[in-house]
């Protein structure tokens, strides 16, 4: 690796292997679970009813809001599965990197332990001299 250069994280990794319609889920979950989409949700109803769009009981605004949030309630558990996934995949890639790292730190320490060993043998044999 050349100095300057960027290791891609195991996010961002992840993030590369999404399919489309992963990508489009995590884009509309994220726009519409915003304070925009809120505001502009009860700017719209604000307007529908104060300018009688439709007679009450607002027969076709129930409909539009039933079918949005049908849809918007599948997005979100589409991208939600899917950041399940990721998480998953990052615990097992987590573990690996933990169980090789205490591979390692098992070795160190034997080999300090041997070390150490040795320097005790070099004093004891400093001593009966």
């Amino acid at each position: 690796m050349t100095k300057g250069q960027h290791l891609p994280t195991w996010h961002e990794k992840h993030k590369d292997t999404r399919s489309v319609g992963d990508r489009l889920a995590d884009m509309i979950s994220a726009a519409f679970g915003s304070w925009t989409f809120m505001f502009v949700h009860m700017l719209w109803f604000f307007v529908w009813i104060v300018f009688k769009v439709e007679p009450y009981p607002f027969g076709l605004l129930t409909m539009i809001v039933s079918l949005e949030a049908i849809f918007l309630s599948m997005f979100i558990m589409i991208s939600q599965n899917r950041q399940a996934d990721r998480d998953r995949h990052q615990a097992l890639d987590d573990y690996r990197t933990n169980v090789e790292a205490k591979v390692e730190i098992e070795k160190l320490q034997q080999d300090l332990s041997r070390i150490e060993n040795e320097k005790l043998d070099k004093i004891l044999a400093l001593v009966d001299k």
